[in-house]
């Protein structure tokens, strides 16, 4: 436990760290810092470090330093490999003594790779490990909304939860570290599949001279209403991209995992193997970085691309 953090902890003592200042953990930080929490940070690039270190975070020069100098540090990267370099890598979270420490992935990798990460981080320097993927987007983050799906022991779950539930909405402990990741594959379907849909739905009241704006409108309350419905529909309507909800590329990752489990557990998946192909047209049309909505952008006549 960090000594002397009770003032700028109000409701603990533990000192925080913070992995990964993308669109997810640059908001998710500073709902911690809104807290009152002792927050330190570290990123790849210094640019995003710089905002949040003026609203009151603590740089720091290396993955190592900042374990070393918190009780707990979350994490939010692109990717397993991204994963495997922050812990593994020179001067990366392995490197510093880790015994009592906990470590908190909310990246979303396959659940095999968050297993094995955990078991080799456990027996390099004996810190703990929480997967804990999240959903609800950049919208989610910035309003403390996300649900946030964990993997771990029950009680480091309960030791996380005060912190964790300052940045979300809903944190459920769905069993062992992996179940974390395989309920995100779920959640995944889902969202993929609806973007999807949504997409085609939209494109048919477009194509057919319907005001697509008023789909949430006109199906709220339906069997057809959902937060996709209200959310995706008028970005998509309105070309919307900026800050985007999610990269192509992430979705794409995520919904290849899930063929990977589906494959392994003789899971039957069209669906999401339907949308996983479609997502990687999406990918070598708008590119990797654009937002996952512009599959919406698939069906559009050349002439009135949009």
């Amino acid at each position: 436990m960090a000594d002397g953090s009770k003032e700028t902890n109000p409701q603990g003592t533990e000192k925080l760290g913070y992995l990964g200042l993308g669109l997810m953990g640059t908001p998710m930080t500073r709902r911690l810092l809104k807290a009152g929490y002792q927050v330190a940070v570290w990123n790849r690039s210094e640019g995003k470090v710089a905002p949040l270190v003026e609203a009151g975070a603590e740089r720091v020069v290396t993955p190592r330093d900042l374990l070393a100098s918190s009780d707990i540090v979350f994490m939010c990267v692109t990717d397993a490999a991204a994963v495997e370099e922050v812990i593994f890598g020179p001067e990366g979270l392995a490197a510093a003594p880790g015994a009592g420490k906990l470590v908190v992935d909310f990246s979303s990798i396959h659940p095999d790779a968050a297993r094995d990460l955990a078991t080799r981080l456990k027996n390099a320097n004996g810190a703990g490990w929480i997967d804990a993927p999240v959903s609800g987007g950049t919208k989610g983050a910035e309003e403390g909304t996300l649900a946030i799906m964990a993997g771990g022991e029950a009680a480091d779950i309960e030791r996380v939860r005060p912190y964790v539930l300052a940045m979300a909405r809903r944190f459920t402990h769905m069993g062992p570290i992996g179940t974390g990741q395989t309920t995100k594959l779920c959640n995944q379907v889902i969202v993929g599949c609806a973007m999807a849909v949504l997409a085609e739905a939209t494109r048919l009241a477009v194509n057919a001279g319907i005001d697509a704006n008023r789909l949430p409108e006109a199906l709220a309350g339906g069997f057809a209403d959902s937060i996709p419905l209200q959310l995706f529909v008028p970005r998509m309507v309105n070309g919307i991209h900026s800050p985007p909800l999610g990269h192509i590329a992430t979705m794409l990752k995520d919904l290849d995992t899930v063929a990977d489990v589906a494959q392994a557990t003789s899971t039957p998946v069209p669906m999401a193997a339907l949308a996983g192909q479609l997502f990687r047209l999406a990918k070598a049309a708008r590119g990797a970085d654009a937002d996952a909505l512009e599959i919406y952008k698939l069906s559009a006549a050349e002439r009135k691309a949009l």
